[in-house]
């Protein structure tokens, strides 16, 4: 059980997540350029200097999101005895079957910006790409050492992640944490462990 937030936590919290909704609203609605920090800071009822204490860039505000650290934990925590594509499917779905549907909503709309909006594209790739080395590292540790087949793992689950993001961008009927499951479960053939 994950320990209990403080009072505190739970009202920053709940500000970066105000902040980040009424910045995907105003996104939605009158565009990404089109919108300031300011009218995100005036929608979120906050001072624009804390818009900038949560999210350091326009950018961010987009990209940035609290699942990463959730399916790194999640991935560690998996026994070891599974696979490095068991694992990240195990760790995948137990995070993934957390989301609200409020959460996935927010995660579409995140996606379809961030494949409409160039500058956001160079953003999330970069924070796509540190995400990868993260796993990667992960899966490394639990199998023991550096290995060509653990990279080659991580890096077609995560072209299959990037291919599901665009589907679901182009698609909102599709069932992202059943439809990621099936696709990563295709990889099996090159599951180092597995074979």
């Amino acid at each position: 059980m994950p320990p209990k937030q403080g009072l505190r936590e739970m009202k920053k919290a709940r500000t970066r997540a105000a902040i980040q909704r009424e910045a995907l609203r105003l996104f939605r609605e009158r565009g990404y350029e089109a919108t300031t920090v300011e009218q995100v800071a005036q929608a979120a009822e906050v001072a624009h200097t804390t818009v900038f204490r949560y999210f350091p860039t326009k950018e961010d505000l987009v990209i940035s999101d609290d699942a990463d650290p959730v399916v790194f934990a999640s991935l560690r925590a998996q026994p070891p005895e599974l696979s490095p594509l068991r694992a990240l499917r195990a760790a995948l779905r137990e995070v993934l079957g957390g989301f609200s549907a409020d959460d996935l909503a927010a995660g579409r709309d995140r996606a379809v910006l961030i494949l409409s909006v160039p500058a956001l594209r160079g953003a999330a790739f970069g924070s796509f790409v540190d995400t990868m080395r993260t796993v990667t590292g992960i899966l490394t540790e639990r199998t023991g050492g550096e290995s060509a087949e653990v990279r080659a793992l991580t890096g077609a689950a995560f072209g299959v992640m990037l291919d599901l993001m665009i589907r679901w961008a182009e698609d909102p009927s599709l069932d992202l944490p059943g439809a990621l499951d099936d696709a990563l479960a295709a990889l099996a053939p090159i599951d180092p462990a597995a074979r």
